[in-house]
């Protein structure tokens, strides 16, 4: 009967794990009926066509926690370092950004398929319309573009959705 009593709701709050075992971390806080999100990101690797999904945060998981749920198994858990906070006070994250995550890591894996060379035009922010050279990638989501202003090349980074081609 206490049971059902219980608050439902939960905040977000985010882990800090121990070098190289966030999985390691979910998989334990997991088995615990902890409520965990590890954003992930595909990546295709340089020469390969399979995509690799990896860690968009490496080090750090989100969790889910209720004011009803305990704390302290969270210390002894296998791959988690500490619960990130400030002034000792473990710090919230808005339901919004994690739906946001999610939303991000949905989307499908954007190829590139510009080279060296070729004329693209910004389509946002403080370079907007501008005509530019692309040159090459910079990761997975971000550009290398080379710009002319005020009579100077200039090379900038944009991000590869923040461009088209001409």
């Amino acid at each position: 009967m206490a049971e059902a009593q219980r608050s439902t709701a939960t905040t977000w709050f985010l882990i800090q794990c121990k070098p190289r075992q966030d999985e390691r971390a979910e998989e334990n806080l997991v088995r615990q009926g902890y409520s965990c999100y590890r954003p992930k990101i595909r990546r295709r690797a340089p020469g390969s066509n399979r995509p690799t999904q990896d860690s968009l945060f490496p080090g750090y998981l989100f969790i889910a926690i209720s004011p009803d749920d305990s704390w302290a198994p969270l210390r002894s858990t296998r791959g988690v370092a500490r619960v990130v906070g400030f002034g000792g006070q473990p710090q919230a994250i808005s339901a919004e950004l994690i739906a946001q995550l999610r939303q991000r890591e949905s989307t499908p894996l954007v190829e590139a398929s510009l080279k060296p060379g070729e004329r693209v035009r910004i389509k946002q922010g403080p370079l907007a319309e501008m005509d530019a050279i692309f040159l090459s990638m910079d990761g997975n989501e971000r550009v290398v573009l080379l710009l002319n202003i005020m009579q100077r090349e200039q090379k900038v980074r944009a991000p590869l959705t923040g461009i088209r081609k001409v």
